[in-house]
């Protein structure tokens, strides 16, 4: 911890400036509890596909080792993620593969992270979130499956994720995970 505040890393799924999950990812930061800080972890479609070849500390390819850094450094990660063809995004599975490196150690190993976000399909993204969370499981991540919030994008109203409840949803999701790291220390 730095600064006696928690600190929460926010990586983003979709890469589209205005997507919504972006949105969702800007109100948490916006609405974090008392005492906690977070960063949303910019440059995640500019990172090279996982190679294990490529994996040479002191010679990463751009951003591998700023976003090792950045999630190493917080106390808890919170994954926003959209719906692509029913699974996780690329871009967002590319990010797990190179923070569950080195084998072991990589910078999520035994942190708890969150997953929520937003989809067009009728299920709000479940899939995408549950596969997520496999993900960062295995790669050494400690899911708190209690940080639960999917939403329908068609379904938002004029508001959009800045709603009253949906802002309510967000702010109790980041309040479960920030909880969850005091029962790790």
């Amino acid at each position: 911890m730095s600064d006696n505040k928690l600190t929460v890393a926010i990586l983003v799924g979709s890469l589209r400036a205005a997507s919504v999950n972006r949105q969702l990812a800007e109100v948490a930061v916006e609405n974090l509890p008392a005492g906690v800080s977070a960063s949303i972890v910019d440059g995640l479609g500019g990172l090279a596909f996982y190679n294990e070849d490529i994996d040479v500390e002191g010679s990463l390819p751009a951003g591998v080792a700023e976003l090792r850094e950045a999630v190493a450094a917080a106390d808890a990660v919170l994954l926003v993620t959209p719906e692509y063809n029913g699974t996780l995004p690329a871009v967002l599975k590319n990010a797990i593969d190179w923070l569950s490196r080195p084998f072991g150690a990589g910078a999520m190993g035994g942190k708890p992270v969150g997953v929520i976000g937003a989809a067009m399909g009728q299920y709000a993204g479940t899939w995408s979130r549950q596969d997520t969370r496999k993900s960062v499981g295995i790669a050494g991540g400690r899911v708190v499956e209690d940080v639960e919030v999917g939403l329908i994008t068609g379904k938002l109203d004029d508001a959009g994720v800045r709603s009253e409840a949906i802002v309510d949803q967000v702010t109790e999701a980041l309040r479960v995970l920030v909880d969850s790291v005091a029962v790790a220390v």
